[in-house]
């Protein structure tokens, strides 16, 4: 493939030298429990994205890229540095409507890849639980689903993409061309170059609609069982875990299998095409969504969450057993029912703390791991389990073996938090498992270090030296971590 000149951009809005230019910014996480102030740019296409990145390194401005800002911790940040927003680079640069591949550019969300797919009978094979993030997001830290032990992450269905890197080249990359490339950017971080050009396969489906069953689970033995039974014959399969529970009922919860209908079986045949059905609501008992996370905050707290957890749990139980259709989208994306919801959380904001635990020692280890949560008087407000299959990327989170994701808000003495996260990871590290970049904001290099091990860090280390000789692509998170230069 050719290189783009900046000669060949064209109504160029950049204007350098960016220290001096590009506005200042605060930008936090997801979890706003961090945050920093960065020059903040935004290309509007792909000319200018590479001006961007040739005036960075010419002034060494370290570059961060930032899509729709769904990573809860310190991902996508960086203090004094420049954060690179590609939410404008948007095109669909093609759509084949017979295979369901899709060529875009990195600014692309998971919305517009369901409303450009469904109508034709597309549904992308992996989403998160939101349709927010953009491409680019998605690629760089290899998102996972509610079906991660059958399709795996969203790499695995990433087809190729093209890799600018620090000194303008573009790299193509595929599991054929530049395949050790490909396996280190997708889930790489950012940390290696812009991603641009994503080529995409989707999942064809039959109905926009899936049948899923809720099943209650007394604790967090009788999750696994469920899990275990159920993993054959699901499509999707996630448990909402009630963190507040205790003794006896430690980890009860939810679980909902969820599997695709086919034609014959959907309840409104030929309404695949339009999309208006897949729509979220935009109130809820009458009030405007937008402004749900207001009521929600004065409530926010480890007595009323305890309260509602109870309740949820108990309508689980009558509810257990029963089926029902639902859209793709509200199966799928549940946290999109309340926009900002992270403000419920206060000023302070919160932490996701997500770890993947080995088949064999998970069960034990997140005993431990709410045990811990208890004892220091701070439960999650919020955990899901799901069941996970290896990959072959570089830096891959996933393994043969569980994860779970647990909202913690940040206390008044934030120590106090730090100290129950060093516990945990230590359980987590003692039945070898790893954590999730994307939701990381607490780890050292050390557990980095002892979590994915020395041979796959200086690996990426190693290539990253080789694309980014002068570390012109970071972010707070690297830093934090150790994996920049």
């Amino acid at each position: 493939m050719a290189a783009t000149t900046l000669s060949q951009a064209t109504s160029s809005n950049i204007v350098t030298p960016l220290r001096d230019t590009a506005p200042m910014r605060v930008v936090d996480g997801f979890g706003r429990s961090v945050a920093a102030s960065s020059r903040f740019v935004s290309p509007r296409n792909h000319g200018e994205l590479l001006e961007v990145i040739a005036a960075a390194r010419a002034e060494k401005l370290p570059i961060t890229f930032r899509g729709s800002g769904r990573s809860y911790g310190d991902a996508s940040i960086n203090e004094g540095g420049i954060v690179v927003d590609v939410t404008l680079l948007r095109r669909v640069i093609s759509w084949d409507p017979e295979t369901g591949i899709l060529v875009a550019e990195p600014g692309v969300t998971v919305e517009d890849l369901w409303r450009r797919g469904l109508v034709d009978g597309f549904w992308p094979a992996v989403v998160p639980g939101t349709m927010r993030p953009t491409l680019g997001g998605c690629l760089g830290m290899n998102i996972h689903g509610k079906n991660n032990f059958k399709q795996g992450p969203f790499g695995d269905h990433v087809l190729g993409f093209t890799l600018v890197t620090a000194d303008g080249r573009e790299i193509p990359c595929s599991r054929d061309e530049n395949p050790e490339t490909f396996h280190a950017a997708i889930g790489g971080l950012g940390l290696l170059g812009a991603i641009t050009n994503i080529r995409l396969q989707m999942h064809k489906v039959e109905s926009g609609f899936l049948r899923v069953e809720a099943m209650a689970a007394p604790n967090l033995e009788g999750m696994f069982a469920t899990f275990r039974e159920r993993l054959p014959h699901s499509d999707y399969l996630v448990g909402w875990v009630d963190g507040t529970a205790e003794g006896g009922e430690l980890g009860r919860g939810e679980i909902h299998q969820a599997n695709y209908l086919t034609a014959a079986e959907d309840p409104a045949p030929g309404e695949l095409s339009h999309t208006e059905i897949q729509g979220l609501p935009s109130t809820i008992l009458g009030v405007p969504k937008s402004i749900l996370w207001r009521f929600l905050r004065p409530f926010m707290s480890r007595f009323f969450i305890t309260f509602v957890n109870s309740m949820k749990y108990f309508m689980s139980k009558l509810n257990h057993g029963k089926t029902y259709i639902q859209s793709h989208v509200a199966f799928a994306f549940l946290l999109d029912y309340v926009p900002n919801w992270r403000l419920a959380y206060g000023d302070r904001g919160f932490i996701q703390y997500q770890v993947f635990i080995p088949d064999g020692t998970a069960l034990d280890a997140m005993k431990a791991i709410f045990e811990a949560s208890h004892r220091a008087g701070m439960p999650p407000y919020l955990a899901v389990l799901k069941r996970h299959r290896p990959d072959k990327f570089l830096l891959s989170h996933a393994l043969d073996g569980w994860s779970m994701a647990m909202d913690f808000p940040v206390p008044a003495d934030r120590n106090a938090l730090t100290a129950l996260t060093d516990t945990m990871t230590q359980i987590v590290l003692k039945a070898g498992g790893r954590f999730y970049m994307a939701k990381d904001s607490v780890l050292r290099p050390e557990e980095l270090k002892a979590a994915y091990g020395d041979e796959r860090l200086s690996k990426f280390r190693a290539l990253k030296a080789e694309l980014d000789p002068d570390g012109l692509f970071e972010t707070a998170l690297s830093k934090r971590l150790e994996l920049s230069r």
